[in-house]
């Protein structure tokens, strides 16, 4: 069992940043896909970004790409979203989540789940 708690959300203006956290515990990280994910009020969880422990692999949706930076700390087992040149369409709840296996950015292919970071976009 993995636990993870999501920290760092707020309210930036267009054009800023932000930097998610989320602390995980539990098993062994060993072979362990981590992930975030978004939910826009009346839309569906979205795929944001996905991170294979061992090797520090990422990988990114489109819509992202280049502005969000996934990374994480082995030591202190915590996972991070770097937010650059925000924009009101990243207004979401951000979710940290992990599975064993593949790279996948199916959300319901997920384990484990944080309790989710309000990140509020501002034009």
């Amino acid at each position: 069992q993995v636990q993870l708690v999501e920290s760092g959300g707020g309210l930036v203006q267009a054009g800023g940043s932000l930097r998610l956290s989320c602390a995980a515990s539990g098993r062994s990280f060993s072979g362990i896909i981590m992930a975030w994910f978004r939910q826009a009020a009346g839309k569906e969880r979205e795929f944001v970004a996905v991170i294979r422990w061992s090797s520090g692999t990422t990988s990114y949706a489109d819509s992202v790409k280049g502005r969000f930076t996934i990374s994480r700390d082995n030591v202190k087992n915590t996972l991070f979203l770097q937010m650059n040149s925000l924009k009101p369409e990243d207004t979401a709840v951000y979710y940290c989540a992990g599975r064993m296996g593949s790279f996948v950015s199916a959300s319901n292919l997920y384990d484990y789940w944080g309790q989710g970071t309000q990140v509020t976009v501002s034009s």
